[in-house]
């Protein structure tokens, strides 16, 4: 495999079952967690998806595992299904593949990231962020 991000992403993007937005409305119905990695100036520019969990990228991994002493409540099992998005749908994909090698299988991410999401129609939301630290 060649050197660079393109190829760093096309290998991430491999062992993934990445959703459409309209996907994940039904995967969230369906127990998945659906986790933002958005800066606050992008979730300020693109609006709030409603029903997710606001993790910074940078800590993610510790507060998805469930083995991890500073995990979020909700990540209670190596088998739930978590759907991250970010901006457009790229270092989502990235951020997956991460979670993947750390044992949670069902990791995937939304095509499109929110970007996608609003051009499908779908609504965002008027309440405050859920953002865990």
């Amino acid at each position: 495999m060649s050197p660079g991000v393109d190829a760093l992403l096309e290998q991430a993007r491999a062992g993934l079952h990445r959703l459409t937005p309209h996907d994940t409305v039904e995967a969230v119905r369906a127990g998945a967690l659906l986790v933002d990695t958005r800066t606050e100036a992008q979730r300020r520019e693109q609006g709030e998806l409603p029903g997710a969990i606001v993790i910074d990228r940078t800590v993610l991994e510790w507060r998805l595992d469930p083995a991890s002493a500073w995990r979020i409540p909700e990540s209670t099992s190596y088998d739930r299904q978590i759907v991250v998005v970010c901006r457009e749908g790229f270092s989502s994909s990235l951020a997956a593949a991460g979670l993947q090698a750390l044992g949670l299988r069902r990791a995937t991410d939304m095509i499109g990231g929110v970007q996608g999401w609003r051009e499908a129609g779908l609504p965002m939301s008027d309440r405050p962020a859920d953002i865990r630290y």
